[in-house]
C-alpha cells in the first residue's frame, strides 16, 4: 500500500534519480551494441546504481519504489531509461522487476529475503510463463518438488540466474515457483529468429529433473493471474516502449540536423508530430503508473486505465515509426543502422497479446463507470 515518503526516503530517491540521469549522459556517445548479443555491460551499469533491487521493499535492501507515487515516478524513469538505452535491456529489466513485484506481493518474508540474496549478487531474474512441449508440471514429495517439462519462450535465457515460472500441480492448479537456472545443458533454441529484439536472447529451458524446496512455491494457486496486478503491471512495459520512442525521436533529430534538413518546414512538421506522439505516450505512462499505485481504486478501474495507456502508447509508437521513415527516407531502412534497429526492436516489442480485447474491456468499464478526476 502506498505510504507517505519520509525525508530519508526522499533523499535516497533523489540520489537514485540523479544516478539515472548521470548514467544516461555517460551512455549518450556509446555505440549501439551488436543486436544479436545480450547487453551485459548496460545491465551491469544499471545494477551498479541499484536498478535491479530498486523495487525490493526497504527492509530487504531495496528502495521500495512501488510504495509511493514519487517512487513510481522514479521507477518509470528507470524503465524509460532502460528502453532508451536498449529495448532488449528494457524488456529484460521489466521482466526482472515483475518477478520482484510478484514475490513482494505474494511471497512470504523468507521468500522475499531469498530473492533479495540473489539480487545482492546482481542476479538477473526472469519471468518465464510460456510453456514449451511438454508444459512444465510439478510433483510434490514432502519438503521438495520435482519439475518436468520446459518453457519455450525464456527471455535472456543465458543471462538469467533465477526464474519465476508457472507450473501445473497434480491437482490441476497453476502455481508460481522460484527456480535457480543457468545450466547450459538445459538451454535450447527459442521460437525462431525474431525480426527485432534479438538482443533479449530468447530461448527455451528444460526443467525436467530439477528439484527445489517446496518453500519455493510463491503464493497460492492462481495468484499469477490475480487482478489488478496481472493487468496493471503492463504499465511497466509501456514505460520501456516510451524509452524506445525517446531513442527514435533523438535519432530522427540527430540525422536531420546532420543533413542540415532540420529547418526544412516539411521536416519540422514531422518533428512536431513526433514530439506530440512521444509526449502523448509520456502522459499516458504517468497516468498508468499512478493508477497502478492507487490502492483506493477499484481493481476494474486500475486495469482499465492501464489497458487504455497500453493501447495509447502502442498507437503512438506505431504512428512514430512510419513518420521517421518518411523523414529519413531510404536511409531508415539500411540494415544495422541504429535507427533501423530501434524501429524493428520497437515494432517487435509492441506486439503484446490481445490488443483488441484489451481496448474493448477497458472501454466497457468506463461505459459503466465515471472517469476518475485524479489518479495521483
Amino acid at each position: 500500500m502506498p505510504v507517505a515518503p519520509t525525508l530519508a526516503f526522499q533523499d535516497t530517491l533523489s540520489k537514485f534519480r540523479n544516478a539515472l540521469r548521470l548514467l544516461e549522459k555517460q551512455q549518450e556517445r556509446v555505440p549501439v551494441d551488436d543486436e544479436e548479443n545480450f547487453p551485459f555491460l548496460l545491465l551491469q551499469k544499471l545494477a551498479e546504481i541499484g536498478g535491479l533491487s530498486a523495487t525490493l521493499p526497504v527492509e530487504n535492501g531495496g528502495r521500495g519504489l512501488h510504495d509511493s507515487p514519487v517512487g513510481m515516478e522514479a521507477l518509470s524513469e528507470l524503465l524509460r531509461l532502460a528502453g532508451r538505452l536498449n529495448l532488449a535491456l528494457g524488456r529484460c529489466l521489466e521482466g526482472h522487476l515483475n518477478v520482484v513485484r510478484l514475490v513482494s506481493l505474494y511471497g512470504s518474508a523468507r521468500q522475499r529475503v531469498l530473492l533479495a540474496e540473489y539480487l545482492q549478487h546482481n542476479t538477473l531474474a526472469g519471468i518465464w510463463v510460456t510453456d514449451g512441449v511438454p508444459p512444465v508440471a510439478l510433483v510434490q514429495n514432502g519438503n521438495e518438488i520435482r519439475l518436468t517439462g520446459q518453457k519455450g519462450f525464456a527471455s535472456a535465457v543465458r543471462a538469467v540466474g533465477v526464474a519465476l515460472i508457472t507450473a501445473r500441480t497434480e491437482q490441476g492448479d497453476t502455481v508460481m515457483v522460484l527456480v535457480p537456472v543457468g545450466e547450459r545443458a538445459r538451454m535450447g533454441p527459442g521460437p525462431g529468429h525474431l525480426t527485432g529484439m534479438s538482443g533479449s536472447g530468447t530461448g527455451s529451458y528444460a526443467f525436467t529433473g530439477v528439484v527445489v524446496p517446496s518453500t519455493n512455491i510463491i503464493g497460492k494457486p492462481g495468484d499469477y493471474l490475480r487482478q489488478p496486478e496481472f493487468s496493471a503491471g503492463a504499465w511497466r512495459g509501456s514505460a520501456v516502449a516510451l524509452g524506445g520512442m525517446d531513442h527514435l525521436v533523438h535519432l530522427l533529430l540527430e540525422e536531420l540536423r546532420g543533413r542540415d534538413r532540420a529547418s526544412n518546414p516539411h521536416q519540422q512538421v514531422r518533428i512536431g508530430e513526433a514530439l506530440i506522439l512521444r509526449e502523448t505516450a509520456s502522459m499516458w505512462v504517468r497516468r498508468a503508473a499512478m493508477a497502478a499505485c492507487n490502492s483506493h481504486a477499484e481493481a476494474g478501474e486500475t486495469v482499465a486505465i492501464v489497458n487504455l495507456a497500453r493501447i495509447a502508447v502502442e498507437q503512438s509508437a506505431l504512428a512514430l515509426i512510419p513518420l521517421v521513415q518518411r523523414g529519413l527516407g531510404v536511409m531508415a531502412f539500411v540494415r544495422g543502422r541504429p535507427v533501423e534497429r530501434v524501429m524493428r526492436d520497437l515494432a517487435t516489442y509492441l506486439r503484446q497479446p490481445a490488443p483488441d480485447e484489451t481496448l474493448t474491456e477497458a472501454a466497457g468499464w468506463f461505459t459503466e463507470h465515471e472517469w476518475p478526476e485524479n489518479v495521483a
